[in-house]
């Protein structure tokens, strides 16, 4: 009778992975989703509204947060890339990382009755821990992609479930979370949000979490760090994809910061109305990444990714217009089509870039640009930031007046929710023209 651990030693892909597979390694989307939109949305609130703790200090808090997050990204890339287990390279890192992962996130929301100060060392351990427990799982499950699905139709059709699940994990951490805090409480929330997100990456983990017999993994030796960094930074195609990806991910980030205020202060409806907003964005995105499935296997990933980009520009122009929530509604629902493509599209060529490498190399080294990616890709945030600041400042937005702003303010709001989005994405379209690999597969 074999054990698990030889069932998992012993099971690996040598064809097409099957729609069973294909499935449960897309439902992974879903808890990760879950845990990242809802830690992103409510752990400030929390901290400070609930908890009292003093927003500096959280601020102070959460860019400790970001920077342990971005640093860990390349450095566990890189590292997994080297590992050589007789399970392979990636599975022992999820299977281990799965429960501290949701013990984790779990425990952010439910921190025994200290001080000020104890609650801030409490968020500080815990999130160290789950920065730490994310990037180990999500980062080797991303890695698992191209490895798994490894020609631009198996990628693209691949990657259908994985996105929705994902979509669908946004959905329930932003709408659904209030929801179950405002019954059952925090504790009550974290408890029923980590028990389905345990679910969920268990199966995801055991029926589709399948490692290839890779020969260049086992066989060549593994590529010294320097030159890890040396080829990743040098690839004429992830040059270009990396500032692209940063573009289009500022453009989505900046949009998502300005629409509470685009509802309030530009719109003048009920702060809970931007739910519509957002419904309108995902859930045309979710048979939108069908539509650009089937794009991208009749083109290219470069030409449907320029498509995508190109329709995600010129639909958030459209926020200039509306004057009701239902007119800005239908702007999302055209922008909710772009945002499907670059969902779909942006791991399908970055897929593409790892096998090139591979070519060139010798290595299969998905750990280091997803790493690194992921690194490149936290710059949004800090870019967001700094948008949402100055053009707020420069409108003379002032929270004090309530509803009473000056008539600049929606002028304002309205240039960040449409052109300052429509500025990075061109530039992520110029970055993504000059994308080298114009073919469907090497």
């Amino acid at each position: 009778m074999t054990t698990f651990t030889e069932r998992l030693r012993d099971r690996r892909l040598d064809a097409a992975p099957t729609r069973a597979q294909t499935i449960a390694f897309g439902a992974s989307g879903f808890p990760t989703q879950l845990m990242t939109q809802t830690f992103s949305a409510f752990v400030v609130y929390f901290y400070v509204s609930h908890l009292a703790v003093p927003a500096g200090w959280v601020a102070a808090a959460m860019i400790a947060h970001g920077i342990l997050n971005a640093v860990l990204n390349p450095v566990v890339g890189a590292i997994s890339d080297r590992l050589r287990t007789p399970w392979g390279r990636r599975i022992p890192w999820i299977g281990l990382g799965i429960v501290p992962l949701v013990v984790a996130f779990a425990l952010v929301w439910m921190p025994p009755a200290l001080p000020v100060g104890g609650l801030i060392v409490w968020f500080l351990v815990v999130v160290a821990v789950y920065d730490v427990a994310f990037v180990v799982v999500v980062l080797n499950i991303s890695a698992l992609f191209p490895e798994i699905f490894r020609t631009t139709d198996e990628r693209a059709r691949g990657n259908v479930p994985r996105q929705i699940f994902a979509i669908l994990g946004m959905v329930l951490g932003t709408a659904g979370a209030p929801l179950l805090y405002g019954s059952i409480g925090w504790p009550g929330m974290a408890i029923v949000l980590g028990a389905v997100c345990l679910v969920l990456l268990v199966w995801s983990f055991t029926g589709g979490m399948i490692e290839r017999r890779v020969p260049e993994a086992g066989a060549a030796a593994p590529m010294p760090w320097r030159m890890q960094l040396r080829y990743t930074f040098a690839n004429r195609a992830f040059v270009p994809y990396v500032l692209g990806s940063l573009c289009v991910q500022t453009s989505i980030a900046v949009i998502l910061a300005a629409l509470p205020f685009y509802v309030r202060y530009s719109l003048g409806a009920p702060e809970g109305e931007g739910s519509i907003l957002l419904g309108a964005i995902f859930v045309t995105a979710i048979p939108s990444i069908v539509l650009w499935s089937a794009i991208v296997r009749r083109t290219s990933p470069r030409t449907a990714l320029l498509w995508s980009v190109g329709v995600f520009g010129v639909a958030v122009l459209g926020y200039l217009i509306p004057t009701s929530v239902l007119g800005a509604a239908l702007v999302g629902v055209a922008a909710g089509v772009g945002v499907g493509g670059l969902l779909q599209l942006l791991e399908v060529v970055l897929a593409q870039i790892i096998d090139e490498d591979a070519v060139r190399t010798g290595h299969r080294r998905e750990g280091a640009y997803f790493g690194v990616n992921g690194f490149v890709v936290r710059g949004s945030v800090v870019l967001q930031a700094i948008v949402a600041a100055w053009v707020l400042t420069a409108s003379g937005f002032d929270a004090t007046l309530g509803d009473a702003q000056p008539d600049s303010v929606d002028g304002g709001i309205r240039l960040m929710l449409a052109v300052v989005p429509l500025g990075f994405t061109a530039l992520g379209w110029v970055c993504f023209f000059f994308y080298p690999i114009r073919t469907r597969d090497l």
